[in-house]
């Protein structure tokens, strides 16, 4: 009897040593498979990343194998990521201009893609103001210039008859980091009036803002803080003013007309561009129409023509295919503007050059 028992107590041993040597064999195998994962990282503009975000959830459910990560830095640190080589594809409200282009290394080559387009908007906290604030071109300009200090100003008043404007103060809201976003308004801004460009604060990411306007990093940073400010007036993109449910004034456009963003004002601006160049850099800094939003971008990702490794190249062109077919209705319905089709198609022709 006691023989018996000894001989089940070994067989319980050793079992229980083999479910061990077992357990610690697949553990580092389990460990390689999960490390195995490919990642895919990417950063840049703020104003696509409430979009980029809902893409990769999206997109990420279908295609597990791979996993994408998308940090918004502004437009500045993505071009600069970009150019570094830190990053896997950048991405930036600005295209990259010439003097860019001339640091991108020869042997890896870059793309810009138009992947989704977006309407800057002058979102405002005005007590006792609505939603019905009409800003004639020369008097935003003039407001983000430091030239008008009340919102009762006789020029604000001549043009919203119909508001009780407060004696309050104006408070500009304005972006800190580089920031293409920044970029797109201030090269309207430049249109409307060339001395903004040539002896006020200038066209760029990066500008020096008169008076004292406060500052925030990325589009969200700004939205917050005209939230927060009372008489605060900020320059944004549309979905973040929409998310908080800030009031969006009426801009007057070329044709004279004042326009509320929206898909079709900004499907109109899209479609007043001349002609789409080959390295699909289009601005389009004061749209033509009568109902053209006046201050629309395109947003560019920035992807290399080479890729080391060919399991990147490859995930990077499927899951983009599929931003460019599924992922605008996505954009339409988060308040982007879905891309013509003809960009679309021009699109599709530059990614299939990536390798």
């Amino acid at each position: 009897m006691k023989g018996k028992i000894r001989l089940a107590n070994s067989l319980a041993t050793v079992l229980a040593v083999a479910a061990l040597v077992f357990f610690y064999s697949v553990q580092p195998a389990r460990s390689a498979a999960a490390e195995a994962k490919l990642i895919i990282q990417g950063a840049g503009a703020t104003f696509p990343q409430p979009l980029y975000e809902r893409w990769i959830q999206d997109y990420g459910r279908q295609h597990p194998e791979v996993t994408f990560k998308y940090e918004g830095v502004g437009s500045g640190s993505g071009v600069k990521g970009f150019l570094e080589g830190s990053l896997d594809f950048g991405a930036s409200d600005a295209a990259m201009n010439d003097a860019e282009l001339a640091k991108v290394d020869p042997a890896k080559g870059a793309i810009m893609l138009p992947m989704t387009a977006g309407m800057v908007v002058l979102a405002y906290n005005i007590p006792g103001v609505g939603d019905s604030l009409k800003l004639p071109r020369s008097v935003y300009l003039d407001i983000f210039a430091g030239k008008l200090s009340y919102w009762d100003h006789p020029r604000i008043r001549d043009a919203n008859p119909d508001l009780d404007l407060p004696h309050k103060a104006i408070v500009t809201v304005v972006r800190r980091d580089s920031s293409g976003t920044t970029f797109a308004f201030t090269n309207h801004l430049g249109r409307v009036d060339p001395s903004w460009k040539t002896d006020g604060p200038g066209v760029g990411k990066v500008v020096d803002w008169p008076g004292n306007a406060l500052t925030a990093r990325g589009n969200e940073g700004v939205a917050q803080l005209v939230t927060l400010t009372d008489g605060a007036i900020g320059f944004m993109a549309y979905d973040f003013a929409q998310r908080l449910k800030l009031p969006m004034a009426a801009l007057q456009n070329q044709s004279g007309a004042f326009v509320v963003p929206g898909a079709k004002t900004g499907q109109a601006a899209l479609a007043s561009a001349d002609e789409i160049p080959a390295d699909l850099r289009v601005y389009l800094p004061d749209p033509t129409g009568d109902n053209a939003y006046p201050i629309v971008s395109y947003s560019w990702l920035l992807l290399y023509e080479h890729y080391a490794n060919p399991e990147v190249s490859q995930a990077l062109k499927g899951a983009i295919n599929w931003g460019l077919d599924k992922g605008q209705a996505i954009a339409e319905e988060m308040g982007y503007i879905p891309l013509p089709e003809v960009m679309i198609g021009k699109a599709r022709a530059a990614l299939a050059r990536i390798q």
